[in-house]
C-alpha cells in the first residue's frame, strides 16, 4: 500500500511498540556487567530484532501498513541500535569512534530522507541498507554476550562483525546521499 492508511493499533504496530519497550529494559540490563545480565540483554535484543522482521511481514501480508507503523518502525530500529551501542561504550565492548560513525550515518540518512520527502522524492531502501542492519545486529548480539562461554569468544566475534557492519554502514550512507544528489541533479 503506497500511501499508508489511518489504521492505528494493530498487531504489526504492537510488535513495533514492543521493540521500543525493550530498549530501556536492555539498557537497564547493561548496567549489570555480569554474564546473566549480558545473556539476558542479548536474548531480548535478538527477540526485538525478530519483531523488526515480523512486524513488516505482517503489515504487508495482512494489509496492515499504516502511517503510525511507517513512523514508528524506523524510529524503533534507530532507538534500539543506537541505545545498545551507546550503552556498550562505557563497558569497553565497542569503540566510541565506531558508534559515532554509525550514528552519524543514521542522522545523515534521516536528514537526506527528510529533504527528499519535502520534494516528494522517495529514496527507497537498498540492499546495502538491509545488509547494514543485518551486520549491525549480527555484531551487537555477541558484543552483548561479551564473555567467553563454552570456549566461544563472543567479544571477538562481535568485533569481527562490527567491522563488516561499519563497511556496510558507510557504503549504504554514501549510496543514500549519492542517490539524493543524482535525483537533485536530474530534476
Amino acid at each position: 500500500m503506497a500511501g499508508g492508511n489511518d489504521v492505528g493499533m494493530n498487531i504489526a504496530n504492537a510488535l513495533t511498540i514492543s521493540r521500543i519497550a525493550a530498549v530501556p529494559v536492555i539498557a537497564g540490563l547493561l548496567f549489570f556487567d555480569t554474564i546473566p545480565a549480558s545473556i539476558a540483554a542479548a536474548v531480548l535484543f535478538t527477540l526485538a530484532t525478530i519483531t523488526d522482521y515480523l512486524d513488516g511481514y505482517l503489515a504487508r501480508r495482512m494489509n496492515l501498513v499504516s502511517d503510525l507503523g511507517k513512523l514508528l518502525d524506523p524510529l524503533a530500529d534507530k532507538l534500539l541500535i543506537a541505545t545498545v551501542l551507546v550503552m556498550l561504550i562505557p563497558l569497553g565492548r565497542v569503540p566510541a569512534w565506531a558508534v559515532a560513525l554509525i550514528l552519524a550515518r543514521e542522522l545523515a540518512v534521516t536528514g537526506v530522507r527528510g529533504m527528499a520527502s519535502e520534494k516528494h522524492v522517495v529514496i527507497s531502501a537498498s540492499w546495502l541498507g538491509k545488509y547494514k542492519t543485518a551486520f549491525q545486529c549480527t555484531a551487537i548480539i555477541p558484543l552483548l554476550v561479551h564473555y567467553p562461554i563454552f570456549g566461544l569468544q563472543f567479544q571477538e566475534y562481535g568485533e569481527f562483525f562490527l567491522w563488516i557492519a561499519l563497511f556496510f554502514t558507510l557504503w549504504s550512507g554514501w549510496d543514500y546521499i549519492a542517490g539524493y544528489v543524482r535525483e537533485e541533479l536530474a530534476s
